[in-house]
């Protein structure tokens, strides 16, 4: 192969390798350009419900942890709620509990233990799709109290990108498994999200 096969066949994949790395969401364009096409669009737009269901592994001990304690105050090591502690997390989200199920995404974020009597999260969170399907490369954004030992939690959705973008709604949590030595957790999410359709 010539000089100038080596250049076009190392240009093919660059150009591939950059394509397949901008992730790919249903009938939306990403880029400047696409949300304003999308604003353009967005009087015509009917609003739309979708629930979700999945559930979400925050293990923070084991061979491959995946939420860090990143900070803690003066005060958390005399806290039994934990209070001032500030953890990151790259959750898997799996269809079932079982976390060999398929995974429909990642759970990115922080939460910060705020409670002094109790234990409750400030959860920043951001559900990003992957595996395909309509809402792949597509995310929610959460923000909300987190109060833990509580059956059911409900926090708002304030926002996504995607196929979710200008959404609202609730997300619903629902502890499934929780390890009181490990600290390890599966937690059952239910979204009800309102977002536009533009079919």
């Amino acid at each position: 192969m010539g000089k100038m096969g080596v250049v076009a066949l190392m240009l093919v994949c660059i150009l591939v390798g950059a394509s397949a790395a901008v992730p790919v969401v249903s009938g939306v364009a990403f880029g400047p350009g696409g949300v304003d096409q999308w604003f353009e669009k967005l009087p015509k737009a009917k609003p739309k419900i979708t629930k979700l269901h999945f559930y979400y592994h925050d293990i923070v001990t084991g061979n491959k942890p995946t939420a860090y304690q990143i900070a803690e105050s003066n005060f958390t090591g005399k806290s039994t709620t934990r209070f001032g502690a500030l953890s990151v997390m790259d959750d898997l989200l799996t269809e079932t509990p079982d976390p060999r199920s398929k995974v429909v995404g990642r759970g990115q974020g922080t939460y910060g233990f705020t409670g002094v009597d109790e234990v409750s999260l400030l959860m920043v969170l951001n559900f990003f799709f992957t595996g395909g399907g309509e809402f792949n490369g597509s995310t929610l954004s959460i923000l909300g109290r987190n109060a833990y030992y509580n059956e059911y939690r409900e926090m708002p959705i304030v926002g996504g990108t995607g196929v979710f973008r200008l959404a609202s709604g609730i997300a619903t949590a629902q502890t499934n498994y929780f390890n009181l030595t490990s600290d390890n957790a599966i937690v059952e999410y239910n979204l009800v999200v309102l977002h536009y359709d533009f079919e």
